[in-house]
């Protein structure tokens, strides 16, 4: 065995073997070998590359791409030798090959680094993974407006501060969640255009003495242009910290839903009733039913922030160019990826298929004086300035509490003596399906606009 051998595949420099300890310590491949396939596709992409420029031969690259693929397989099949003294996947994918086809395998990093081979890697995965959260979140938006038609005629009590303000339809409130994740979307669509980059060809830091074609690799492995600057090109990480900040308000988004939903599904509200299939009970008390995916989907956001924390705090106080911190950035990115996937696909399932209690959100809509605003209005268009119409107002109200009434119930005269300006036509103001439906505007929570922005909305999904 030579001593390279001995000391790992850049043993050649060193006088002892690693310690056991720090080979353990600084191998990541038990959890980097998730990159095996773009691994392959980029070492692939390399040796093409490097035979038509003539730095390998046709025979050696061939030998090398077909290689590479009998190794996915496999892979694939679970019968690949992962050995954690090989560090990481790529050395282990190297290690393989050379085992396979001998000195050819040997040739096949001429040119290149696992610098720019991991910032590669990482590129085309984080490339997928956004892709899938795309698709997962416009599964997700097309459920929820299809509940928002479903239910644009419902009343609920409309929120700020937790207390109840003015009637809304559901539906509108299910496009409001549709809004965020549109949002969320367009900056996922964003952080794509930076991630896809090449940095393939940047070596370790300084470019290669070989006459490549970074074009030529760049094309192949999809990408829209390689990068401009190798010291940049391996030492980069803003596109994962990209990745994972849109992650982090698509889970703060998500949370946000989680809440509500919550809330809506206890039996001390009872708007809702989601399905069983997404419930969970419990060990002691036999009538549980417990909401457990949106606790979860809450609490998993914890996750993706810490995350992009952990990225920020990385990469602080790095120097140019590569440094071996940067090992540390797959952990956080894999798993925010996840918990972000894992968290829309339960949501884009579960959300549209709950259930709303109709009578319950009205009754609730019709607590806590909600149409006190309309009845403002009203005074408004009668002439009272708005300020005393407010006054006005609010006098009816404290009325009401302390006899326990609505001010739809409150009869006319009483209504009167507050305000002369009140006529009988008061009461098609005071109920909360005509506050519901006078606010017939763009953005309005009125049934008709909730139908027409479902319109819109279906328009934009198919469109896209």
């Amino acid at each position: 065995m030579s001593k390279a051998d001995s000391k790992g595949m850049w043993g050649g420099r060193f006088s002892e073997a690693t310690d056991d300890f720090v080979a353990a310590f600084t191998a990541s491949e038990h959890y980097d070998r998730r990159l095996y396939r773009q691994d392959i596709r980029g070492s692939q992409a390399h040796a093409r590359m490097l035979a038509r420029c003539g730095v390998l031969s046709e025979a050696d690259a061939t030998a090398i791409i077909d290689g590479l693929a009998a190794i996915a397989a496999e892979i694939e099949a679970g019968e690949f030798p992962w050995d954690p003294a090989l560090e990481d996947v790529h050395m282990n994918i190297e290690a393989r090959l050379t085992a396979r086809i001998g000195d050819a395998g040997k040739r096949l990093h001429t040119g290149r680094s696992r610098n720019d081979q991991i910032a590669t890697d990482v590129r085309l995965w984080l490339r997928e993974a956004i892709d899938e959260a795309t698709h997962l979140l416009r599964h997700f938006q097309a459920g929820l407006v299809n509940l928002a038609e479903r239910e644009a005629d419902t009343v609920m009590p409309g929120f700020t501060h937790l207390q109840v303000a003015q009637p809304v339809s559901f539906g509108h409130h299910m496009l409001a969640w549709y809004e965020m994740l549109v949002r969320d979307e367009a900056r996922l669509a964003d952080a794509r255009v930076r991630v896809n980059q090449s940095p393939l060809g940047s070596a370790a830091l300084a470019g290669t003495t070989f006459a490549i074609d970074r074009e030529q690799t760049c094309a192949e492995l999809g990408f829209e242009a390689p990068t401009r600057n190798s010291l940049d090109a391996v030492s980069d990480r803003d596109f994962a910290i990209e990745f994972v900040s849109a992650a982090a308000l698509t889970m703060t988004h998500l949370s946000r839903m989680a809440e509500e939903l919550v809330l809506w599904a206890s039996p001390l509200t009872g708007f809702i009733e989601l399905p069983d299939r997404f419930c969970t009970g419990s060990s002691i008390m036999p009538q549980k039913k417990n909401p457990d995916v949106a606790e979860l989907v809450r609490g998993k956001s914890a996750r993706v922030h810490g995350a992009l924390n952990t990225l920020l705090t990385l990469m602080k106080g790095q120097p140019l160019a590569y440094n071996r911190d940067n090992q540390e950035d797959k952990e956080p990115l894999f798993d925010a990826a996840d918990a972000l996937h894992d968290s829309l696909r339960a949501f884009g399932d579960m959300v549209p298929a709950l259930s709303v209690n109709r009578e319950r959100t009205r009754q609730a809509a019709r607590a806590g004086f909600a149409t006190a605003t309309d009845l403002a209005d009203y005074l408004v268009r009668k002439g009272v300035p708005f300020r005393d119409a407010h006054a006005i107002v609010g006098e009816a109200v404290a009325y009401g509490v302390q006899h326990g009434e609505d001010l739809s119930d409150l009869s006319l005269e009483t209504l009167q003596g507050f305000s002369e300006h009140i006529a009988s036509d008061v009461y098609a103001v005071l109920t909360v399906d005509g506050s519901m439906a006078a606010r017939d505007h763009l953005g309005g929570t009125a049934p008709a606009q909730v139908h027409q922005q479902v319109a819109a909305a279906r328009a934009r999904l198919a469109g896209d």
